[in-house]
């Protein structure tokens, strides 16, 4: 039995998709909004911070896919004392690669730095999957492409070798079925580095209509990011970006392929299956 977490966002819906003929188990806060059905999908309604739930959830489980989100409570720590209460085999965490770059000190990157540490020290034997930025990102681009026909992004120029989502589920799915990938870090990036401008680009010829590409500036996407998001963590994009900037993304990983058998897909296979974000069709 597996357990996966974070099962309503881009990589958790598609390691629960890929895994959906079972045994899995889903463990969702709102199960309502969860898309993976089938027969060998099972699923416990709760919340990390609910160990009665946890504990549900883990019972029987060998290996455990987990997603946390949250800046401030200590999820890692509460999933990872529970699986080992539940004596789980394997524990793969989703994290993100700037945990391995020196230059990288910004609060979100800490704070993974901090939950690998906490899962780490728990005695589950471990695995990391950290993925460079989501192609799927580009969603938020959608409402100005629609009204606008505009891209609005920081440093348009900044390479980035965004991956799919899909091959970062594909990597944790093989990790999670297979064998010797405890006390590992796999990096998990796209095939190409490109840039917002390039894909913009790209989003034009796919949607076959023009598009224009707007450079924010700092304070303009400082603005809008602290719309959403806490100081702290509006402030950690802002760090990223300008390590983008410096070229510090670019790096391609040859992970899925190692992994996997194929390619990762670059991001006109991905813009081209997710062409109705941008069209609202």
């Amino acid at each position: 039995m597996i357990l996966v977490t974070g099962a309503t966002g881009a990589v958790g819906r598609e390691v629960a998709g890929q895994l959906a003929a079972g045994p899995v188990r889903i463990l969702a806060r709102r199960p309502e909004r969860l898309t993976v059905r089938g027969d060998g999908v099972e699923v416990v309604e709760g919340e990390y911070g609910d160990r009665p739930a946890l504990d549900r959830a883990l019972r029987d489980v060998t290996s455990v896919f987990l997603v946390t989100n949250s800046p401030t409570e200590p999820d890692d720590e509460r999933v990872a004392a529970a699986a080992a209460a539940a004596g789980v085999r394997h524990l793969v965490k989703l994290s993100m690669m700037a945990v391995e770059e020196p230059g990288a000190d910004d609060f979100i990157t800490r704070r993974q730095r901090e939950n690998e540490q906490a899962v780490r020290e728990s005695g589950v034997p471990w695995t990391f999957v950290r993925p460079r930025t989501f192609m799927s990102n580009t969603r938020s681009w959608a409402p100005g492409i629609r009204s606008a026909g505009v891209v609005r992004a920081l440093y348009g120029d900044a390479p980035v070798a965004c991956v799919d989502p899909r091959d970062v589920a594909a990597v944790a799915v093989a990790v999670l079925t297979g064998t010797g990938h405890e006390g590992r870090a796999y990096a998990v990036s796209g095939p190409e580095a490109i840039t917002a401008r390039e894909q913009t680009a790209e989003l034009s010829r796919l949607l076959g209509r023009p598009l224009r590409f707007e450079e924010l500036g700092v304070d303009a996407a400082r603005t809008a990011l602290l719309a959403k998001y806490p100081r702290p963590v509006a402030e950690a994009f802002l760090e990223s970006a300008e390590r983008q900037r410096a070229g510090a993304k670019a790096a391609v990983a040859p992970t899925v392929r190692e992994l996997t058998g194929r390619p990762a897909r670059p991001f006109r296979i991905w813009a081209a299956d997710h062409a109705d974000v941008f069209t609202g069709e």
